[in-house]
Order: C-alpha cells, then sequence, then structure tokens
C-alpha cells in the first residue's frame, strides 16, 4: 500500500493508488484525461464492439475502448450500473443512448475515478477538469451526479490562438473547457485581477479597484509555441500560465495539489514553484 505523502510522484494506475489514499487529503484537483479527440466525431461515435474494435486499441494507444465481453471497460460498467444510484443511473442512460463506441467507453473508464478523486479532495477543495468540447457534454453530467448540481461553479474557457488553415463549413476550433467544481460551500477561492485597458482605465478612474478587474471564466493563455522554453516534448503539454492561474485561485501556501493524470508534470512544476505541495500520479 503506497503511503499518502506530498510532494510525490507516483507510478501506476491512478484508480488503484487513489483507492490507498485517506479521504479529503488534497485541496485542488487538475485533471487533464487522454481523450484522442483529433480522430473524425462521427468515429469516435460510432458503435464498435468485439475483435475489431480490440485491434484499435494499438492504432489510438491514449482512448479507451469497449473491446469484447469480460474485458476491463465491460467489466467496470457492469460494476457501476449495478449499484444503481445517481452515478450508475447516468452513465447506464449515457449507454443506452448513445450505444457502445469509444466516448461511452471513455464516460466508463472516467466514472469511477471522478467518484474516488471526490472521495479525496477536503470540502474546502476545488477540481478543474481540462476537457474539449467533443466529450465535455457527458463529463459535466457525470461531474454533476458526482460533485452535485449545486457544487457546479464555472465552465471555464480556455481560448488559444494557432497555426494552420481554417476550415471550410465550420468556426475553427480554438478553446478548451474547464468544468471548475466545489466539494461543498466554503471552499477555496482567491480572486484573480487583470489589468485594466487602457481605454476602461480612463473613463472609469473613479470606480477602479486598485489591484486590478476581476478575473472571468474565459481565459485567453496563449499555447506553447514550437520555440517555446516550457517545451518538453510531450504532446498535449499545458502553459504554465493555464496551471499559474488555476492553482493561485483554488489553492493558498503550503496546500496540496493533486495532478491524477501528470504526463509531463507542468501541474507539479507550478505548484511547486508557488509554494504548493503536490502529488502526480503517471502511468
Amino acid at each position: 500500500m503506497p503511503e499518502f505523502k506530498p510532494n510525490t510522484l507516483y507510478y501506476g494506475d491512478n484508480l488503484q493508488v487513489l483507492r490507498d489514499f485517506p479521504s479529503e487529503c488534497v485541496d485542488l484537483i487538475y485533471l487533464d484525461p487522454p481523450f484522442n479527440s483529433n480522430r473524425n466525431y462521427n468515429v469516435l461515435f460510432k458503435e464498435s464492439a468485439g475483435v475489431e474494435a480490440e485491434a484499435q486499441i494499438q492504432a489510438f494507444e491514449d482512448t479507451w475502448h469497449w473491446g469484447i465481453e469480460g474485458t476491463t471497460t465491460w467489466d467496470t460498467y457492469n460494476q457501476i450500473v449495478q449499484k444503481q444510484d445517481d452515478v450508475g443511473k447516468m452513465l447506464q442512460a449515457f449507454v443506452q443512448a448513445l450505444g457502445h463506441n469509444d466516448v461511452t467507453a471513455y464516460l466508463t473508464m472516467m466514472t469511477p475515478r471522478l467518484v474516488m478523486l471526490g472521495r479525496v479532495l477536503k470540502p474546502t477543495g476545488s477540481i478543474y477538469l481540462h476537457c474539449d468540447p467533443t466529450a465535455s457534454p457527458y463529463l459535466r453530467l457525470l461531474m454533476d451526479a458526482v460533485f452535485g448540481t449545486e457544487n457546479y461553479q464555472n465552465e471555464v474557457v480556455w481560448h488559444y490562438h494557432s497555426g494552420g488553415a481554417s476550415p471550410r463549413k465550420r468556426w475553427a476550433r480554438k478553446h478548451d473547457l474547464l468544468l471548475f467544481y466545489s466539494k461543498c460551500d466554503g471552499f477555496v477561492f482567491n480572486v484573480q485581477r487583470e489589468p485594466y485597458s487602457a481605454v476602461i482605465a480612463k473613463k472609469r478612474e473613479h470606480l477602479f479597484h486598485p489591484e486590478g478587474k476581476g478575473g472571468d471564466d474565459v481565459f485567453e493563455i496563449p499555447m506553447l509555441s514550437t520555440v517555446s522554453k516550457e517545451r518538453l516534448g510531450y504532446p498535449t503539454q499545458k502553459p504554465e500560465a493555464l496551471l499559474e492561474r488555476i492553482i493561485k485561485a483554488s489553492t493558498n501556501k503550503g496546500q496540496v495539489v493533486l495532478d491524477p493524470f501528470c504526463g509531463c508534470g507542468t501541474a507539479l512544476a507550478v505548484a511547486e514553484r508557488l509554494g504548493r505541495r503536490w502529488i502526480g500520479i503517471d502511468t
């Protein structure tokens, strides 16, 4: 059994590692779980089963699949829906409505992890689930079931600019979403202020807050460029500025930040720099 020890990187399946953590031991959870959103939207929702689905695992290693009866996804799904609690009923509804495809397999794997993350989060804590618009509607409903609709705080938009030609028949996709939930009332939140624009500053001088205007739920933060000094060669690496805004807002110095899908460790590095303790889990 791994000992719960802040400033530690754990190696293994995050669900198994989290089971050995004490309840209510972390102050902030940031997670950016892998999901292959670059695949065709219609393919993601295509019904899949049997040998063909098993073969896809090699082609898309960062996406979960149903596979054949008796494999992990099927077993997990059956265990969850048998409980017939709010979470189980929600997952069952997804599968009944959408079928057995990569999206519902992904949701099946996420469900017990969200439940476990809710267990280890302190009453004063918060969780930010980073996702793209493909799965975010379903993840939000799962988060509602796990944390309660009353604890939904924001759908934060991370808006960025990136290269490449715009598509001909739709708007260019230039944002990710972060679903922000608290554990209950009384959660830590430190308002992040930004400088006033020169125009606003001139017109509304008497209304100024000395530290700037309160931040809103759209984060205008650039993606990492190919020549950025932060680059570590990790394909889904996020900018430190994004994690810094979240960690400053939702923790105080000395509190514990958990990233259960820590990848290249950006959240952990920023937490360390800001005087927070941290826990990382990676496979």
